[in-house]
C-alpha cells in the first residue's frame, strides 16, 4: 500500500511560481505522477517521472514551465511550476503506478489533491 499527501497548491498570480510536494509513505518502488483536473473537464496528465529520477515526460501545455524531481530518500516527489497561466487552474493530485505510464486509469494510489488557482 502507498499512501500519498500533496501540498503546496494556492492562490497566485499569472506568472508566479509555486512548488508541490507529493510525501509518500509505505512502499515507494513506482513511478510516480502529477495529474490535474479543471471544473467540467477530465483528469489529464501534467508530469510523469521514473522511478530513479532518469526519464521523464510532460504535457505539452506545461514543457518549459513545469520541472517534475523526486528525492526517493525522503519519499518526496515535487512539481516547479512557474510563469504560471490561468488555464493551469486545477486540483492538482499525485499518483503512483507500478510501470511507467501516462494515462491516469492505470495509475494505483492517488493523492486527495491541492488546489491551485492562477488569478490573472
Amino acid at each position: 500500500q502507498v499512501q500519498l499527501v500533496e501540498s503546496g497548491g494556492g492562490l497566485v498570480q499569472a506568472g508566479d511560481s509555486l512548488r508541490l510536494s507529493c510525501a509518500a509513505s509505505g512502499r515507494t518502488f513506482y513511478t510516480m505522477g502529477w495529474f490535474r483536473q479543471a471544473p467540467g473537464k477530465e483528469r489529464e496528465v501534467v508530469a510523469v517521472i521514473s522511478w530513479s529520477g532518469g526519464r521523464t515526460d510532460y504535457a505539452d501545455s506545461v514543457k518549459g514551465r513545469f520541472a517534475i524531481s523526486r528525492d526517493n530518500a525522503k519519499n518526496t516527489v515535487y512539481l516547479q511550476m512557474n510563469k504560471l497561466k490561468p488555464e493551469d487552474t486545477a486540483v492538482y493530485y499525485c499518483a503512483a503506478a507500478i510501470l511507467y505510464q501516462l494515462g491516469p486509469t492505470s495509475y494505483d494510489y492517488w493523492g486527495q489533491g491541492t488546489q491551485v488557482t492562477v488569478s490573472s
